[in-house]
């Protein structure tokens, strides 16, 4: 599993998620974005256009799977998982790149111009599985926002698993952490 923390956050915000998700057979990649951002990270500029910051990130995360494919671990067989910034480029990336995953997991997140995105998504993504989840009580990135995004990309028949829990911008404890659990072992049981 590749995790893709949020705004201003870091690989130390993720080093929980092994212990709690009890995969223990699952290796763990903790990524922190390019760019430094009040003593964390951050993988675009939300304050203006995201494009061409997700642009950027999404070429240095193909650039990472790619080196992760060259070092034995197939991309067939890995969980991309990304919460809020790291959710649009868990999407993002996971929509264009040329390899199937295990699955895509993005979280209290958004997708970057949904339109432009199912134009340029890969062969592949039809096969590729994914799983969002939203909070109701979101306010960093509003329900209303995401779910018109979700409905884009599910007219075109992607496989995606929507949840929307009652929950504010955050992992909402062991429910959606059973959600996430379940949605990972399912990708390996088809895809072993």
């Amino acid at each position: 599993m590749i995790a893709l923390h949020g705004l201003g956050d870091s690989v130390a915000g993720y080093r929980w998620l092994p212990q709690v998700l009890e995969l223990p057979w699952m290796n763990y990649l903790l990524v922190n974005a390019p760019d430094p951002y009040y003593g964390g990270f951050s993988w675009f500029d939300f304050a203006g256009d995201f494009g061409p910051g997700v642009t950027r990130s999404r070429t240095l995360l193909f650039e990472l799977l790619d080196a992760q494919r060259a070092n034995g671990f197939p991309t067939e067989k890995t969980t991309l998982f990304g919460f809020s910034q790291g959710c649009v480029m868990t999407i993002d990336v996971g929509m264009r790149y040329t390899h199937r995953f295990a699955g895509l997991i993005g979280i209290s997140g958004a997708v970057c111009e949904p339109e432009k995105l199912v134009n340029e998504l890969s062969p592949l993504a039809k096969q590729q599985r994914l799983l969002v989840t939203h909070g109701t009580e979101d306010t960093m990135i509003p329900l209303a926002h995401t779910a018109p995004q979700i409905e884009v990309l599910k007219s075109t028949g992607l496989q995606l698993e929507w949840h929307v829990l009652a929950k504010d911008h955050t992992i909402a404890g062991e429910e959606e952490i059973a959600v996430i659990r379940k949605f990972v072992e399912a990708g390996y049981e088809t895809r072993a």
